[in-house]
């Protein structure tokens, strides 16, 4: 079951014109009414308005509104929890962190899907789609907005570098490297219950999904892929997918670049730091990262000043509370193992902290600020900025489903 395409403003208001229809608030132009209220609702409520009449789900149906609607939403971090009874995996919910509302108050994460029953991990987003893996062999793709999901079934035992639009063509692509060159045989896929047969790959290196077409995914040329360390962690900035950390043969870290137009790659200098490696993300328009010591105390933030020269600076540094963290999880200590995510959110960053049963929020200053006690938890890396817009590619893709299981 597919959705039905999503009409243009244009040919709704011709409809209601045509059929004499009454305005959808009585004392208020329908334009006033769709492009300031109704634009502005969260997907949920936009949703809850379609059961209210003909009119009203004609007007929120129509792909400028949807696009419209899409562009307002908040980018926000992307958690995911599993609900587990002893070892048993029940579920596992999808929760965009919100760090604008109320939560310092006693408010609740609220999560936009659940899906079960598997141990599920987040790998890619792009425009309100999630890639998911399923125990890190198998892998679907989903709107939770829209409860749409389908097996990705040619990428198993690939790994997903990112997803991005691809423009000449439209198409939702998913760039994907291969560090084996055998056949594998057919497998069970656990989230679709059916079988999942494995693309062939004769070559090591970089390939590129497009979804929908029915091709399988498609090799591409990258230069020094075998000698490249690649990794999952991206964004996408200027119409390119950034990866990073990626060792190069030599040693050194560096970006790799891919151009999602010309389909191309280049390396980009990282900044040189001791300690481990963090995150990119993107704020204000300009290319971010994360780094931090070795002890995961200490973060660092830097910025990319001047993108043509691969200028980068470092902004600022974050100090963890730790004693106060250590106090709140029991003194546990854990193998001294936290899990750190750097995230921007309106002009700041904000440090995301996984340590034993708590997720905790650490603002710019080190203080403190939000803290939760939920034990199956993570923050993801990556963002979600939800999206009502239909795909027409989910309907082409074998096993897909919207509004049934795995959603619960």
């Amino acid at each position: 079951m597919s959705s039905p395409p999503a009409t243009t403003m244009e040919e709704a208001e011709a409809e209601a014109a045509a059929a004499g229809a009454a305005p959808l608030i009585r004392g208020l132009p329908d334009e006033v009414v769709i492009w300031e209220i109704l634009v502005r609702l969260d997907p949920k409520s936009l949703l809850r308005c379609r059961a209210v009449r003909r009119a009203w789900r004609r007007a929120t149906s129509t792909r400028d509104l949807l696009l419209a609607h899409h562009a307002r939403q908040p980018s926000l971090p992307v958690l995911y929890g599993y609900s587990c009874v002893g070892n048993d995996v029940l579920s596992i919910s999808i929760t965009p962190f919100d760090h604008r509302s109320d939560l310092a108050a006693g408010g609740q994460l609220q999560s936009v899907a659940r899906l079960g029953p598997s141990l599920v991990r987040p790998e890619a987003s792009c425009d309100g789609l999630l890639v998911l893996s399923i125990v890190s062999t198998y892998f679907a793709i989903c709107n939770p907005a829209t409860r749409q999901y389908a097996p990705l079934r040619m990428i198993s035992g690939f790994r997903i570098l990112g997803m991005y639009p691809h423009p000449p063509t439209g198409e939702y692509r998913l760039l994907l490297h291969s560090l084996e060159s055998t056949k594998s045989t057919e497998q069970v896929h656990v989230l679709s219950r059916t079988r999942a047969r494995q693309a062939p790959r004769n070559q090591v290196g970089c390939y590129v999904l497009s979804l929908g077409s029915g091709q399988p995914p498609r090799y591409i040329e990258c230069a020094d892929s075998k000698e490249l360390k690649l990794s999952n962690n991206h964004v996408l900035f200027r119409g390119c997918l950034h990866c990073y950390p990626v060792r190069h043969g030599s040693g050194s870290i560096m970006i790799v670049v891919f151009d999602t137009t010309a389909e191309s790659f280049r390396l980009m200098r990282a900044p040189v730091f001791p300690g481990g490696c963090g995150d990119l993300f993107q704020m204000d328009g300009m290319l971010g990262m994360s780094s931090s010591n070795f002890a995961k105390t200490i973060m660092g933030i830097w910025v990319l000043r001047d993108y043509e020269s691969e200028d980068w600076i470092l902004k600022c540094k974050i100090e963890l509370p730790v004693m106060e963290i250590r106090v709140l999880s029991d003194n546990h200590d854990h193998d001294n193992f936290w899990d750190v995510v750097v995230v921007p959110g309106d002009g700041e960053f904000l440090v995301l902290v996984k340590f034993a049963g708590l997720l905790l929020q650490v603002d710019m200053d080190g203080k403190l600020v939000t803290t939760f006690h939920r034990k199956g938890i993570h923050p993801a890396q990556l963002q979600l900025k939800q999206s009502l817009v239909p795909h027409a590619f989910f309907s082409s893709l074998e096993g897909y489903v919207v509004n049934d299981w795995p959603f619960i």
